[in-house]
């Protein structure tokens, strides 16, 4: 169990933030079938989520050694953070990432890689990390460059709607009730009583995490799934690594039939967009799951706005979509005509 402690200025300092190197790195569980468990979370055992990702991943890697990746992740006791730089602001680019793992300490990655195994033989394959760490580090970025580039960056637009998508839902929780509402359905394994965050972690003994100045950078991801992962090693900001909300529905988004009627009034596209604002969704988040590029659903939208068929509200740097009153009484006749 890791006790949590706020004091007035961390409670100041809850950031979200969304990594894709650190999807990257969580990937390696579903695709492995599995790795060991570790302080940053528990990596037990493979699920069925990612089924038909981690088919077509196998695939494409096959001709890989993802041999050094898999040991960075594979200690029962820690794992290595220097491989997935925790984001300084809310979205962090792949490359800006790669670049943060490279300009890390070289004092600071051996330390990490010797804490990952103290006590046990160190994997050969992590041997150049302490004595050549400038050239193991660039390689391990350019295996990581072309995993990411052959598995994942097709789909990181549609993970990153999802991701974005659940920052809006706690943003939204925070401002109708508070932190206490955030903690209160994060995940079955978080609670929060009397300013302390509790995180049920059967792995770790009895901790307590002061809270200071650096506050808590809540992490969003579909491949941590079902886990929570908790980052308390320094020099990095204390994080807090938890499921997204609905990865279940990522690889098979539901795209709503438009009815005939409402497709030959406005156009299938724009019928499909107005089914699928039954709820606020942002440009990166309807992309992604209509499999329609930004540019031409902003078209859509700028068309079904000047029609009086769709609102739109910001929160705070997000533009969220729904449908208008008249929108929604369009749809309902269609679908009753049907």
């Amino acid at each position: 169990m890791i006790h949590a402690r706020f004091d007035t200025e961390a409670l100041t300092r809850v950031r979200f933030a969304i990594s894709p190197t650190l999807e990257t790195i969580a990937s390696l569980r579903p695709l492995s079938g599995g790795l060991g468990c570790h302080r940053n979370g528990d990596l037990e055992g493979p699920d069925g989520v990612h089924e038909q990702w981690v088919e077509q991943a196998r695939g494409l890697t096959d001709d890989l050694d993802l041999s050094v990746l898999y040991a960075l992740q594979d200690s029962d006791t820690y794992n290595p953070d220097f491989i997935h730089p925790l984001p300084c602001g809310p979205l962090a680019e792949f490359e800006d990432d790669l670049c943060a793992m490279l300009t890390t300490p070289p004092e600071q990655i051996r330390a990490e890689v010797r804490a990952a195994y103290e006590g046990q033989p160190l994997p050969s394959v992590l041997g150049p990390f302490l004595s050549d760490t400038g050239a193991a580090v660039a390689d391990l970025a350019a295996l990581m460059r072309i995993y990411w580039e052959r598995t994942l960056a097709a789909h990181w637009p549609r993970i990153r709607a999802l991701l974005e998508n659940d920052v809006l839902y706690r943003a939204r929780q925070i401002a109708d009730g508070g932190t206490r509402r955030l903690f209160a359905d994060l995940d079955p394994t978080v609670s929060w009583e009397d300013g302390v965050l509790r995180i049920d972690k059967h792995e770790c003994d009895d901790d307590v995490l002061d809270l200071d100045e650096r506050g808590l950078l809540l992490i969003p991801s579909v491949f941590a799934w079902p886990k929570v992962w908790v980052v308390t090693a320094e020099p990095w900001q204390p994080t807090l690594i938890y499921p997204a909300r609905g990865v279940g529905m990522l690889w098979n988004p539901s795209q709503p039939a438009p009815p005939d009627a409402l497709a030959k009034l406005v156009g299938h596209s724009r019928a499909t967009l107005l089914m699928a604002l039954d709820c606020p969704r942002s440009t990166t988040e309807l992309a992604g799951a209509l499999g329609v590029s930004r540019g031409g659903i902003s078209q859509h939208l700028a068309i079904l706005d000047d029609a009086g068929l769709v609102s739109r509200r910001r929160v705070q740097r997000f533009v969220l979509y729904l449908r208008s009153a008249d929108g929604d009484a369009l749809v309902d006749a269609a679908t009753r005509a049907a």
